[in-house]
């Protein structure tokens, strides 16, 4: 059994967790979070986008599959980016295919949407320049959302724009912040944020390898650097911040770090509420309990850590992995 950590903060991978339907699979796994019964709610780039399961690893059912079906014959532009479960137990999907934010019933009933749908905001970006000239409004290619504990709901809008914005639990925009660059505020990349108890929002400032620390109305507070291409965050009942961390190639050119000048595999790590590192693991890319794209991350209300991949997309493209290699690993607290 691969274990990580010690004392209080220790895990082992459930090997063989999910149990998946035969004929059904998932190799890009977006994003995963669970309810306040420990069901798990796996987000994926397949024709079934949201499966469920029990804590144990059975399968209980899917929905969302009319999202990702051919519309008319043309195929849909869904493309699953982030999930999270608020604290009364909606679960909040992020589509960057179709730039919208939606809010769920378990059972896939939608239930609101949060700012506008497939109206991306003038940004610049486009396929012949690939990232946003300008910061703007939501959205262009959101990531991720996230519900502060009064309710309102953050998006971190990434992929085309480089913002954040801050709705209310009804859905009116209160607030947009952030801009192009590396400078505090603004970003390369938001992948994702949370927020903590304290009501300070945390960004993964991917590109920029760090995560920003925000009060609730987007004033720059601080910053944590010792983090490689942040991709996801989670926070455990404890307060501790687990972050899902990309690899870097050789070769690549990296805005803070410069030219990479190995393979840097990709890792998660545990930091304390202040940004100390607690724990840390990474290793082959593929084998058990080391990760190959590791995109989204949760924890749930027993500790246990359960990491999304986007494995086919990233890592079997690459060479990094053989097609077949998981896109979703549980690690159980000890």
């Amino acid at each position: 059994m691969m274990k990580v950590g010690s004392g209080s903060l220790a895990f082992a991978l459930v090997e063989g967790w999910e149990r998946i339907p035969p004929g059904m699979d998932h190799p890009n796994v977006s994003g995963v979070c669970t309810d306040s019964s420990g069901r798990v709610y796996v987000y994926s780039r397949s024709e079934h986008p949201v499966m469920v399961y029990d804590r144990s690893g059975l399968f209980l059912g899917s929905w969302g599959e009319e999202l990702a079906a051919p519309r008319d014959g043309v195929p849909s532009r869904y493309l699953a980016h982030g999930a999270s479960m608020t604290p009364d137990d909606t679960l909040i999907l992020v589509d960057h295919g179709t730039h919208s934010v939606r809010r769920y019933a378990l059972d896939g009933t939608e239930l609101q949407t949060i700012g506008p749908v497939d109206a991306p905001s003038d940004t610049g970006y486009s396929p012949e320049h690939p990232r946003p000239l300008r910061a703007a409004g939501p959205y262009n290619r959101p990531t991720h959302a996230s519900v502060s504990p009064d309710g309102e709901v953050y998006v971190s809008d990434g992929y085309g724009n480089a913002r954040v914005h801050r709705f209310g639990e009804g859905g009116a925009l209160l607030e947009s912040w952030g801009g192009v660059g590396s400078e505090a505020g603004q970003f390369i990349l938001p992948h994702s944020l949370c927020v903590l108890p304290d009501g300070r929002v945390l960004v993964a400032d991917r590109q920029n390898e760090r995560i920003q620390i925000f009060d609730r109305d987007g004033r720059y507070l601080t910053e944590w650097t010792d983090v490689q291409r942040p991709q996801d965050l989670a926070v455990d009942r404890d307060g501790l911040v687990y972050v899902a961390e990309l690899s870097w190639d050789a070769g690549d050119i990296a805005p803070r770090r410069g030219v990479v000048e190995h393979y840097l595999p990709p890792r998660v790590s545990v930091l304390d509420s202040d940004g100390n590192l607690l724990l840390r693991w990474s290793g082959a890319p593929g084998t058990p309990g080391h990760f190959s794209a590791p995109h989204g991350i949760w924890v749930d209300d027993e500790g246990s850590v359960y990491v999304a991949e986007i494995t086919g997309s990233f890592a079997v493209t690459r060479g990094l992995v053989p097609p077949g290699t998981t896109s979703l690993q549980k690690f159980e607290r000890l």
